[in-house]
């Protein structure tokens, strides 16, 4: 533990099921990481060198340009409305901004930070940045008479690919709102709905009308494939986007200028979205199918970037067993103790890849 408290990185614990899986003869089949290897759309690529002459700074707030493309998106793709195009601020990623958006905005000791009971590991570590408690719960009712500081949401969920309904979401905007809570929903894969539709907490069917308290966290990285770019923003509550752009220009936080003209291509091209989601549903539909006829069961996964299979057996058992095949995957303990029965398979690797791995279960 650092001085900071914060756990180890989980994946270094994975380096005696890779050691082993590298020695497949046919080579490794990595589905650990949702790193994205598909091609960066030329398109995206020639914006990015169209403004790399530019010497001085970039706008922490982003390119007017930017942020406008960002709202047509949201309202194009997920039906979001309402949104000033000045309540965008583009992030470097979405991780750091996970990372450090407790203490940005301002929760420290003896605050409490509420994170799915199953989460992407860097909720627990942005709240212990920041000093504040942190509890894994899905629900309100475990909070009892707390007032958190933050509750994150994130649907569809890594890593059980889990979509909230709209009643779940409705409830909790309504409960935090009445305390003064800030809801962030992490929505980096909402594009990515396959059995069911992901809706957005900024849907003016989920909060009515009311932005106050809420923020919604996206990013390119799985959707046009810009993950090395560090792309992403954060939008909603007016109010906290005006804080958190403040506290960000003292900080240095900018999102270079080339990788902002990235961003405003991709956004405004739907048809590359596309293309890169029918990548991910073939991809999908070979592991789903190569996993059950294994005999897997898949829990949830109606959406997102991974399968959420188990054996009913320790997780660490099922790692090793698609070791010896050459195969990786991420225990369901790096999320929670409650994944102690599962593992994550990620839909992030060649179709290349990915029929290996379909025929290495096979066999």
């Amino acid at each position: 533990m650092s001085r900071f408290r914060l756990p180890d990185f989980p994946w270094d614990s994975l380096a005696d099921h890779t050691a082993k899986a590298r020695a497949h003869p046919d080579g490794i089949v990595d589905l650990s990481v949702g790193t994205p290897v598909d091609p960066v759309p030329p398109a995206i690529r020639d914006a990015l060198a169209s403004v790399s002459d530019i010497p001085g700074y970039p706008m922490t707030h982003g390119t007017p340009e930017l942020r406008e493309v960002a709202v047509e998106a949201l309202r194009r793709r997920h039906g979001v409305v309402g949104i000033d195009p000045a309540a965008v601020l583009p992030t470097i990623g979405s991780k750091e901004l996970v990372a450090w958006l407790p203490m940005l905005l301002g929760a420290g000791p003896g605050e409490l930070v509420v994170i799915p009971e199953l989460a992407y590991p860097t909720y627990e570590v942005g709240a212990l940045l920041a000093g504040a408690q942190v509890l894994r719960s899905d629900g309100l009712t475990a909070l009892g008479p707390q007032k958190p500081a933050m509750i994150w949401l994130n649907s569809p969920s890594n890593p059980t690919g889990r979509v909230l309904g709209i009643e779940h979401l409705r409830k909790v905007v309504r409960w935090a709102q009445d305390r003064g809570t800030v809801v962030v929903s992490d929505e980096c894969y909402l594009a990515l709905g396959w059995d069911a539709e992901p809706l957005s907490i900024l849907h003016p069917d989920v909060h009515g009308g009311r932005l106050d308290g809420l923020l919604a966290v996206h990013s390119l990285s799985k959707s046009a494939n810009l993950a090395s770019y560090r792309a992403g923003f954060v939008t909603g509550d007016p109010a906290l986007v005006r804080e958190l752009l403040a506290v960000r220009k003292h900080a240095g936080m900018i999102v270079p200028r080339p990788v902002q003209e990235a961003m405003t291509v991709a956004l405004a091209d739907d048809e590359l979205l596309a293309e890169q989601r029918d990548r991910y549903a073939a991809r999908r539909t070979v592991l789903r199918k190569a996993l059950q006829d294994s005999g897997f069961r898949i829990d949830h996964s109606e959406a997102g970037l991974y399968l959420w299979a188990t054996r009913d057996e320790d997780a660490a058992a099922t790692v090793g067993w698609f070791a010896e095949r050459g195969i990786l995957v991420a225990p369901g303990t790096f999320y929670g103790p409650k994944g102690g029965q599962h593992v994550r398979v990620a839909l992030t690797a060649t179709d290349e890849r990915v029929n290996a791995a379909a025929e290495r279960l096979a066999a």
